[in-house]
């Protein structure tokens, strides 16, 4: 077995998280309580929401408490278990991530229903990520077939799965990333067209490449590309607003130059979590895992080594050092 050590978040970043906000300790290993399981995790997520728990700020999530091990998504094996809900061997998900082993009630563990994919894609296209990506498309951004579609971040681990769910269902798709290799891969997953916004000013790149404007626009980044989308918006838009990772570590917002286009265009922006949508999960399986199995959604990941490298990894987010979804493996 593993050892049990967690990530502590320590203090409260200012701007951009350092290494001395965060701390690895060592956990005691109580025994189990009735009804608990104990889980070695094999597979940890790092993802830019987590930005916003580091603030002691009410939001749709609390925030990390200072000195307690901190929580993401985690895929791992139980190893011992105190519920007739769950066995020794059994695949979960959970939350309890940030540490190497978690022991919680079952409840808190999602047995793996039995598809053949990679344990990862569980917190890839088939977890968080890729439910962010299907519900906030199809269901925020009310998503249709013929519909031009607008996504920023389209080379992270939400954004290329909202590029290839577009495709899947008959969108044409313009995304946007940042550097040559990352575009190249963001056609190579069926994007109509890649604008790079290191190369110069979003909105110019959109114009060219969605002359008759967009309809729908799905946000993982805010500030310029939002703006840009204002601008290039068809009437009735809807924008899908998933994330503005623009924001997280800035002490002030952008400046919108085209938000009154709202009015104009009757643009319709929605603001939405993947948790909104958790009675609809079996449809989002169902249509995911097709995919998957099909070859028509494909992942690509980022994985960092061992326990040490989590806050390397969750920094590397807002760097972009990550092509496709952030990992860390034990």
């Amino acid at each position: 077995m593993s050892g049990n050590r967690a990530w502590h978040l320590m203090s409260r970043p200012q701007g951009l998280p350092t290494h001395e906000n965060f701390a690895l300790k060592a956990q005691p290993t109580a025994p189990l309580q009735d009804g608990w399981a104990r889980v070695e995790n094999k597979w940890l997520s790092v993802d830019p929401y987590m930005r916003g728990r580091m603030n002691d700020v009410k939001s749709y999530v609390p925030p990390f408490q200072l000195d307690e091990p901190m929580q993401g998504g985690a895929v791992g094996t139980v190893v011992e278990s105190r519920s007739p809900n769950l066995k020794e061997g059994d695949l979960v998900f959970h939350m309890l991530g940030w540490r190497e082993q978690a022991a919680a009630p079952a409840e808190a563990f999602n047995k793996m229903p039995p598809l053949p994919v990679a344990e990862h894609e569980w917190l890839g296209n088939l977890g968080l990520t890729g439910g962010t990506a299907y519900f906030g498309l199809l269901r925020a951004a009310q998503a249709k077939e013929g519909d031009i579609v607008f996504v920023s971040a389209a080379a992270g681990a939400v954004g290329s799965a909202v590029v290839q769910i577009a495709r899947a269902k008959g969108m044409t798709v313009i995304g946007s990333a940042g550097g040559a290799d990352k575009c190249a891969w963001v056609r190579e997953l069926g994007a109509d067209a890649a604008i790079d916004y290191k190369a110069g000013p979003v909105l110019p790149q959109l114009q060219a490449a969605a002359p008759k404007g967009i309809d729908v626009y799905f946000d993982n980044v805010g500030g310029e590309h939002l703006d840009a989308a204002f601008a290039l918006a068809r009437q009735n838009a809807r924008f899908a607003i998933c994330g503005m990772i623009d924001d997280y570590n800035k002490g002030s917002t952008h400046q919108f130059r085209f938000i009154m286009r709202i009015i104009a265009m009757r643009i319709m922006l929605k603001g939405f979590i993947y948790t909104d949508y958790l009675a609809e999960m079996a449809d989002f399986y169902r249509e995911m895992g097709g995919w998957i199995a099909s070859g028509a959604v494909k992942s690509r990941e980022t994985v960092h080594e061992g326990i040490e490298a989590m806050p390397d990894a969750f920094l590397g987010l807002f760097s972009g050092g990550n092509t496709g979804k952030m990992l860390v493996k034990l």
